[in-house]
């Protein structure tokens, strides 16, 4: 790969408020020598294309230069005036990208548009593994989801039902933070709702765009506004089978349907959320794997034997599903296993 472009994947890697905005960079290259670097900062804000403009000594420096951008420039009007546009004006010569932008309202139009007018442009298909929930999005129709837990060696998640076990350690409930911050929205299940009691907040992070908590449940009005969900102002939906007799806070938002796990996908595709975080418990896991619906899977284990208790997935499903190779990282004594859906 060419070095430039290594340089402006590098600089993608900053973007960390991109929201359903893709992680980019740009580099601004003439006579061998980087004049500028940029990113795509925040959602709904400048492009890297832009920055990277913006960041030039002088402006006039960009006649005749080269630009090397990780994705394919925009040529759409959106929160910001299309990219295209701006390199055109500037006097770019050649731009260079890493892929091709799958998003429908650009996919090709913005490589059309700089080479009608007069601009060479590259198309390197680097394939790079940043914006692997944006490139699944746009290409299945659908959030890439997420599927995690944690679990004894024996294979439970929980040893009495009705009653919280803590399974995974310290340093696997840092790194499912971590997780939980990478995706754009978190799913659980009534009784993982009613029994964990959980708040599903992103803890010390000071994120513009937090993942939005989503609560699958069958009566609203049943729902207890004590629970620690409500005691944090990030966006909550609740999935419901009936209308709210009641007030909500501000930051909550009920939708009615009589919900299946290929409603939800549809429903959160039709809401622009690209990738989807379940977080158990074990009967919403299986409808998951019931709907052939699970793209990733992580696994926390732990060294304990519950003995009788909670499995994974409970439900007599009699469906094989195969994954890759897991990676496999240590937390301390604790073990993540991470394994992707095999197509």
């Amino acid at each position: 790969m060419d070095r430039f472009m290594k340089l402006a994947l590098l600089e993608a890697q900053k973007g960390k408020d991109t929201w359903q905005n893709p992680q980019v960079g740009a580099v601004i290259v003439k006579n061998g020598q980087v004049l500028s670097k940029g990113h795509h900062e925040t959602y709904g804000q400048a492009h890297a294309e832009v920055n990277a403009l913006n960041n030039l000594l002088h402006l006039s420096d960009a006649q005749n230069a080269t630009l090397y951008v990780t994705l394919e420039p925009c040529s759409h009007f959106g929160k910001t005036p299309p990219c295209v546009k701006r390199i055109v004006e500037v006097g770019i010569k050649k731009v260079v990208i890493g892929d091709v932008d799958p998003n429908p309202q650009v996919c090709g139009r913005g490589i059309k548009y700089l080479e009608s007018h007069g601009i060479e442009v590259i198309d390197l298909r680097i394939h790079a593994q940043i914006n692997q929930a944006y490139n699944f999005f746009h290409e299945f129709k659908r959030p890439l989801i997420t599927v995690k837990y944690a679990m004894s060696l024996d294979g439970k998640i929980n040893q009495t039902f009705g009653q919280r076990t803590i399974i995974s350690n310290q340093t696997s409930f840092l790194d499912s933070q971590k997780l939980r911050s990478k995706n754009q929205a978190i799913l659980v299940g009534e009784n993982t709702f009613r029994i964990d009691d959980p708040q599903l907040t992103v803890r010390k992070t000071d994120l513009k765009f937090p993942p939005i908590r989503i609560v699958l449940i069958k009566d609203i009005n049943t729902v207890n506004l004590g629970q620690r969900i409500f005691s944090s102002p990030e966006p909550i939906w609740f999935l419901s089978s009936t209308r709210p007799e009641q007030e909500f806070p501000k930051n909550v938002q009920i939708y009615t349907d009589q919900w299946s796990v290929e409603k939800i996908v549809e429903f959160l595709f039709k809401k622009g959320i690209q990738s989807l975080l379940v977080e158990g418990g074990s009967s919403i896991q299986a409808d998951f794997v019931e709907a052939n619906l699970i793209d990733k899977l992580i696994v926390y284990l732990a060294p304990k034997f519950l003995g009788q208790g909670l499995p994974a997935i409970n439900k007599n499903i009699g469906k094989v599903m195969k994954f890759s190779k897991p990676e496999i990282v240590w937390l301390d004594n604790d073990l993540k296993l991470t394994a992707w859906r095999e197509r």
